[in-house]
């Protein structure tokens, strides 16, 4: 995968450059790119995700379907500010982190979108941003899976496998739930979500990602999914 990146006015666009060109009269590259308005506009909004940043299915053309999520914050300082962030540079912001790590764990072969951009919007001492990625054909969340009573051991041992790949590749996923792990058509787990995530080496992080996941089960009502998705973990 090739990232390239391109600068409009205050906006800083990170993409690849084997998906997206700024040929042709009409350019793919630009402001429009991450502005849910502008999709909204277009007609091309084709659904909507749940979830604190909303994220929206979008019609991309030629048979595509990508997922626009911008970067909202949580807690209670979302009362106060719930869409900027602290400018520490253009690099650092969580958006440019994120894609260039998912770019990193797709290229390896893991089980992650596609990345397709990410835009930055500077204003002064903060940032607003948002990230594209190419949308999963046919893919459920785990947590709609469990309390549709969809699941079964095997299914739960691969989750649990998979996580063990990210795992052993060194990723320390902050929020594994049951949400950011979809399942897809043939039953292949993906991993979603890679915000403030990072590559790190071996530690107390694994168990801790797995703690969480096991928190976000219970509150799904499935504590007893955990026990196989540790077992498919531990058989990896």
């Amino acid at each position: 995968m090739r990232l390239a990146t391109c600068r409009t006015g205050k906006i800083s666009i990170l993409y690849d450059a084997d998906s997206l060109c700024d040929a042709g009269k009409a350019p793919q590259i630009g402001p429009h790119l991450v502005d849910p308005d502008h999709w909204r506009h277009a007609g091309r909004v084709i659904g909507e995700a749940p979830g604190r940043g909303a994220s929206l299915f979008l019609d991309a053309g030629a048979g595509r379907e990508w997922v626009l999520r911008p970067y909202r914050r949580g807690g209670l300082v979302a009362r106060l500010n719930a869409s900027r962030y602290l400018w520490t540079g253009l690099e650092r912001t969580r958006a440019f982190r994120e894609l260039r790590l998912t770019a990193d764990l797709h290229d390896r072969g893991l089980p992650v979108p596609r990345p397709v951009a990410a835009g930055v919007t500077r204003h002064g001492p903060t940032y607003e941003a948002a990230l594209v990625t190419c949308r999963i054909a046919g893919a459920r969340a785990l947590a709609s899976l469990l309390e549709g009573d969809e699941t079964n051991d095997d299914l739960l041992k691969h989750v649990g496998a998979t996580i063990r790949r990210f795992h052993d590749a060194g990723l320390d996923h902050v929020d594994l739930n049951a949400r950011n792990l979809l399942i897809d058509k043939d039953k292949k787990t993906w991993l979603i979500d890679l915000d403030r995530c990072r590559l790190r080496q071996d530690g107390a992080w694994k168990t801790r990602n797995l703690d969480r996941l096991a928190r976000s089960l219970a509150k799904f009502g499935a504590p007893e999914a955990m026990a196989p998705i540790r077992r498919g973990y531990g058989d990896s």
